[in-house]
């Protein structure tokens, strides 16, 4: 009688099966875990200085001296962050605009109430001078920093404006009247001193002797016209000047005054010497 050996009781065949039901299993798996994430990348780092501008959608109307009329003051905001994504800043801004519009209201208030209705140079100034010493506005929120930096430029109202449009068509008349008088003195100048050339040439030239003897009457006659001229023209600029100074307001016109002199001075002929004294000058020489 023969023995039989049975192959499935043998360690081999259970190791094969052993392994065919393990990568079974694995393949199980993935089909249930699905495809494998793909790994997030890292965030941006922070932007660095940012800035976003915001106007004030209306005027800012605070009263001028004597609570009759008011001056409009227009505003821009400039804010500005560090280290914070663009959404922050303009969400920042959009939360601190109307603290930073009282708080400009608060400053214009003060300085306008003594200030007269037809002087917005004079409360511009005063308002960017303040803006400026004080430096930008901080504010804070949540952890997020930002800064406002305001820009103002003051308006008349209109009844402040048809007031004093008549004054300004009078003083814009007086300086293109300035302008022409002293454009008139300048070539009255030129003109003298080509005169005054020719007559030292003439006494100088000693083959000209005669005809100097001749003329020179005639041509001193000329260079006192001249300077006659140029000497009434000067007047004229002088009493334009002291005109503006006695009927308008000095200080919205002071800078312009300060021009005036300055050219009047320039070509006054009483700040150069005269082309008669330098002829008689020669003349007895």
């Amino acid at each position: 009688m023969t023995d039989t050996v049975n192959t499935t009781d043998s360690p081999g065949a259970w190791r094969r099966f052993g392994s065919w039901l393990l990568t079974l299993w694995h393949r199980l798996a993935a089909a249930l875990r699905g495809p494998e994430p793909i790994p997030t990348p890292p965030p941006p780092p922070p932007p660095g200085r940012l800035t976003e501008r915001r106007d004030a959608q209306t005027p800012i109307i605070v009263p001028a001296r004597g609570y009759v009329f008011t001056f409009h003051v227009h505003a821009t905001f400039v804010w500005s962050s560090e280290g914070i994504p663009r959404e922050a800043l303009s969400g920042s801004a959009q939360y601190f605009m109307p603290y930073a519009i009282r708080a400009l209201t608060r400053l214009a208030t003060a300085r306008a109430r003594n200030i007269v209705a037809h002087r917005a140079r004079e409360l511009e100034v005063e308002l960017q001078r303040d803006l400026a010493n004080s430096g930008a506005w901080r504010y804070e929120r949540n952890g997020v920093r930002v800064t406002c930096q305001p820009y103002v430029w003051v308006e008349l109202e209109d009844g402040v404006k048809k007031a004093v449009k008549p004054y300004w068509e009078q003083l814009i008349k007086l300086d293109c009247e300035y302008d022409v008088d002293t454009k008139r003195a300048q070539y009255v100048d030129r003109l003298s001193r080509q005169w005054l050339e020719i007559l030292e040439k003439m006494v100088d030239n000693p083959v000209a002797g005669g005809a100097a003897k001749m003329v020179n009457e005639n041509l001193a006659a000329v260079v006192r016209d001249l300077i006659a001229e140029q000497n009434a023209t000067a007047q004229r600029l002088e009493d334009l000047l002291g005109e503006q100074l006695r009927n308008g307001d000095a200080y919205e016109r002071a800078a312009s005054f300060d021009i005036l002199a300055e050219r009047l001075n320039a070509h006054s002929p009483r700040s150069a010497e005269t082309p008669t004294s330098r002829m008689n000058g020669s003349s007895s020489g």
